[in-house]
């Protein structure tokens, strides 16, 4: 869960906090990979591109899974004309300005809204990405509560740093919103989420995790486990859905996918040893095996965005993107 989320922090994300008087229509047009929207006060609706609209009351938390637009209005017919939030909202990746306070803010608005949009990119985060519904909500009255009070006295000042403290707090707000939804009543959790509680699966999970160039065999991981060979494969198989050494390479091929689009100069070898692989044509075959397309490939589909109509990235832009 520690790995996935670090694919998702809030470094660079846009913050932006409203408080708006109804009738009002916010659009956030932008798509962003994921979205949390909480009201510290007030409340209203959110209505995403796709799907049913979902009530967001004081201290609740909607997490919006891009890359639909959603909307934020007072209210399901509201006679408010949506204004476009993309040109104080723009997508995290391609140097959209963060604020404090944005949109329509008044200052005196009974409804006072606070968004964060994260730049979740990548194949690393990709496990968490897919385990969202297209939106989900979570009550006030958690955990999370302790977070809001903490933002909405940070929104309330104008201190250095204030950024650096504001993304910090959206990543625990994020966190302790999917914790909540993951372990809901009734709910159906990812197996990676309920098989890092086993005492037998989780400890293989964070070792696969945090030494994944390790010359791992099941013996080897049952060993650290402190359990026998057939337990570790039987549980770990049962609880995440496949054995040991099947999760180890598809670790390893995520990794090397984003580090082959992140590290442009990084050779193929050079991936291939950083996760585990000292032959580069076995890598090469084991990544198109996997992924359907060899590194070199990937590489230049997921490579950086062409240039912009006027003909380059502006520098904001381009350090925007080394960034993320």
């Amino acid at each position: 869960m520690d790995d996935l989320f670090r694919g998702v922090r809030a470094h660079g994300s846009l913050f932006g906090s409203s408080a708006v008087t109804p009738p009002f229509s916010l659009h956030f047009v932008d798509g962003a990979p994921l979205t949390l929207c909480t009201a510290l006060s007030g409340g209203g609706w959110i209505v995403p591109e796709h799907g049913e609209p979902v009530a967001l009351n004081a201290y609740d938390t909607v997490v919006v899974r891009g890359p639909g637009t959603f909307r934020f209005v007072d209210d399901l017919g509201t006679g408010a004309e949506p204004v476009a939030c993309g040109e104080y909202c723009a997508a995290p990746e391609l140097g959209g300005t963060r604020h404090r306070r944005g949109w329509l803010d008044d200052g005196d608005g009974p409804t006072t809204l606070i968004v964060g949009a994260y730049p979740a990119g990548g194949e690393v985060s990709r496990p968490l990405l897919d385990a969202l519904p297209a939106v989900l909500r979570v009550g006030g009255g958690g955990t999370g509560d302790a977070v809001l009070d903490h933002l909405a006295a940070e929104v309330a000042t104008d201190t250095p740093g204030q950024q650096v403290v504001l993304d910090r707090l959206l990543d625990w707000m994020l966190v302790c919103t999917l914790r909540a939804w993951f372990d809901r009543p009734g709910g159906e959790p990812p197996a990676w989420w309920s098989a890092q509680r086993d005492p037998v699966a989780g400890p293989a999970l964070r070792l696969l995790h945090d030494e994944p160039a390790a010359p791992w065999t099941v013996a080897a991981l049952a060993a650290r486990a402190g359990v026998s060979r057939s337990t570790l494969a039987k549980r770990f198989a049962g609880l995440v859905g496949e054995p040991p050494l099947t999760y180890l390479t598809r670790r390893r091929l995520a990794l090397a996918a984003d580090l082959l689009v992140e590290r442009s100069t990084a050779t193929v070898s050079e991936v291939a040893r950083s996760v585990g692989y000292a032959d580069a044509f076995a890598f090469s075959a084991a990544f198109k095996r996997v992924r359907g397309v060899t590194p070199s490939e990937h590489r230049r589909r997921q490579g950086p965005p062409e240039k912009t109509a006027a003909g380059v990235l502006s520098e904001r832009q381009q350090a925007s993107i080394v960034e993320g």
